[in-house]
């Protein structure tokens, strides 16, 4: 294979956005991890203790949604700050299937005294990009998390001749799924559909 196949080959290998924005990822959350090491919490765990402290009283769901994590993946990442009496978790007194999450006074400090490791990993991050470039890309990222995005995306594939349910609302798994894992059978049409074409929410 000469060089310009190999190199054909690696573009090709990097047109899928979502294998990119997932590599990503895990490369961001694996700098912020070594960032937060000392401070004994992983990004994704920070993530969520700094969602919970902003919405005071939360459910299970109700913070996934916030997220866009599933439910049952979140509920595991929950565990280990529950054991460590960094969050409680308590039975929704309105509504018994629920759970209610909160901050304790231990998570609460937990926050404060990583505060400035991730203070350092976000200098880090907009020194390797930029400041400008970081602030567009999490104005990007925000609006690819969006409701009008995923309807933009669902209409692309209604005119490609994939069938859309039209009761489905913009986000089906963050909001009729909440609390549960549905079985591909459950999934509206489009989620349906978006899975055959190989895009993994």
């Amino acid at each position: 294979m000469d060089r310009k196949d190999r190199a054909a080959g690696r573009w090709e290998g990097s047109r899928c956005n979502c294998t990119a924005l997932r590599k990503a990822s895990r490369r961001i959350s694996q700098l912020y991890d070594t960032a937060l090491a000392s401070g004994g919490l992983k990004a994704t765990q920070r993530a969520i203790l700094a969602q919970i402290g902003r919405s005071e009283l939360t459910t299970v769901g109700k913070l996934a949604e916030a997220l866009v994590m599933d439910p049952g993946a979140l509920a595991h990442t929950l565990k280990p700050l529950e054991r460590d009496g960094l969050v409680v978790i308590a039975v929704d007194p309105t509504d018994r299937r629920n759970r209610q999450i909160s901050l304790t006074r231990r998570g609460r400090a937990k926050l404060v005294e990583t505060d400035a490791l991730w203070a350092k990993a976000q200098r880090g991050f907009e020194a390797a990009l930029g400041r400008a470039e970081s602030e567009s890309l999490r104005e990007t990222l925000r609006f690819l998390t969006s409701d009008t995005f995923v309807a933009a995306f669902e209409n692309t594939l209604s005119r490609a001749g994939i069938i859309v349910n039209p009761t489905a609302t913009a986000t089906p798994l963050r909001s009729e799924f909440v609390g549960s894992t549905p079985k591909p059978s459950q999934l509206p049409v489009s989620a349906r559909q978006v899975r055959k074409l190989g895009i993994k929410p």
